[in-house]
């Protein structure tokens, strides 16, 4: 029986992190979107002004029976700086900063220890932002797959290539066979 889980996550560009938890076993699903801001379906070139408070977001579907969201978030802590505000590597702004949206309390509970427990592995604190989710905007197909459809594109190389090196080489044992 499987156990379909949601969270929502931010930790710079949404095409990082949709191709990280894409190729974790266990995730069903991952959306481009955006979170937290008080416009109703802003558009991409609107979130990049800086004026909306939305974040670049990820929802992550994910069987809890196969992937645990302590996994999960150790995932996270591990792809991205949760040290710096309002910015990851090249990208800053508002909309790139570190949070957890997270769909009940018990999420909450799991995200805050998570944090806690990643802290050793920083030498400055943790800015991650962990709250309930109250809105999610699909950001459109055209983001969709962003990384699978563009792995030769510089930004790809340079930013999201890494990353998924990081993940295969401390999350291999999670990975989804190809």
């Amino acid at each position: 029986m499987t156990s379909v889980d949601k969270i929502t996550l931010g930790g710079g560009c949404f095409w990082c992190l949709e191709a990280v938890y894409s190729k974790l076993n266990g995730v069903s699903l991952v959306r481009s979107g955006y979170s937290g801001g008080m416009i109703e379906n802003p558009s991409y070139e609107l979130i990049c002004s800086g004026t909306t408070q939305h974040v670049e977001v990820c929802e992550v579907l994910f069987d809890s029976s196969v992937l645990s969201l302590e996994t999960l978030l150790d995932v996270f802590w591990e792809v991205h700086d949760p040290t710096t505000v309002n910015r990851q590597g090249y990208d800053v702004g508002a909309h790139y900063r570190s949070v957890i949206y997270c769909e009940n309390e018990t999420q909450i509970v799991v995200a805050q220890k998570s944090k806690d427990n990643a802290t050793a592995q920083f030498t400055r604190p943790i800015v991650t932002e962990i709250s309930m989710r109250t809105n999610f905007y699909f950001a459109g197909n055209q983001h969709a797959s962003f990384f699978e459809l563009n792995k030769n594109q510089p930004y790809c190389q340079i930013v999201i290539s890494p990353k998924i090196k990081k993940l295969t080489a401390n999350f291999s044992a999670h990975l989804k066979k190809e």
